[in-house]
């Protein structure tokens, strides 16, 4: 048999065979393209030393509790706030010298990306109430480009403060020192779910983890 008889005799089905893998391909390139559902993080998912004693054991049907605080404006901002919003949500103080600055100047980046987003706001809650009064928060807010439609500083009681940062948001360590309810606040940013549930944790003063932080809020948009 000569060469040419031999290439049309075995042509067709060298294209068939073609073919299919291009399918094979296309099939798990699609597969892997798919983008993964987030978690959705309870309390024992997360590193104790930010985490109440009393929920530390928990598995499941882990949500942000209802909260009363004041913003920027002197204005109540609670749950209904941010009813059916995805929102990001940390812990600073405005008088901080080391990570607030990078983590605020990273939140305003958000905002950026958020600025015509309906479905996303953001919410910084202040460790140091006391010092952090309306008035203090307004002057930060307007240093640091806050827009009041998509981003609320708050302040308010401590208790309550400390309860949502450690039973809650799973965001801040115990001080040991001072009264109960000091708390020594982390990089964290936690993005939190139309349905109040913790659905990511990231470094608030790494720009990578912005980046990721972006991607999984359209990741979560799709899930809605």
């Amino acid at each position: 048999m000569s060469f040419l008889s031999y290439f049309k005799r075995y042509r067709n089905f060298g294209f068939f065979f073609t073919v299919l893998c291009i399918i094979i391909i296309a099939v798990i390139y699609n597969i892997l393209s798919v983008k993964q559902p987030l978690p959705i993080y309870q309390p024992a998912m997360v590193s104790e030393e930010l985490v109440d004693s009393t929920i530390q054991h928990k598995a499941k049907y882990h949500k942000i509790a209802d909260f009363s605080l004041i913003n920027q404006n002197g204005e109540t901002i609670t749950q209904d706030t941010y009813r059916d919003k995805i929102y990001v949500a940390d812990f600073f103080f405005t008088t901080c010298q080391t990570i607030c600055p990078i983590m605020t100047d990273h939140m305003y980046k958000i905002q950026k990306e958020i600025i015509n987003d309906d479905d996303v706001m953001l919410l910084s809650h202040s460790v140091t109430p006391k010092i952090d009064t309306v008035a203090q928060l307004k002057k930060y807010a307007k240093k640091k480009g806050v827009i009041d439609r998509k981003w609320n500083l708050v302040t308010g009681d401590k208790k309550q403060i400390y309860e949502l940062a450690r039973k809650s948001y799973l965001a801040v360590k115990t001080d040991g020192n001072g009264d109960e309810y000091d708390m020594i606040h982390t990089e964290n940013f936690m993005l939190i779910d139309k349905k109040r549930q913790i659905r990511g944790f990231y470094d608030g003063t790494q720009p990578e983890d912005i980046d990721k932080l972006l991607e999984d809020i359209e990741t979560l948009k799709d899930e809605s």
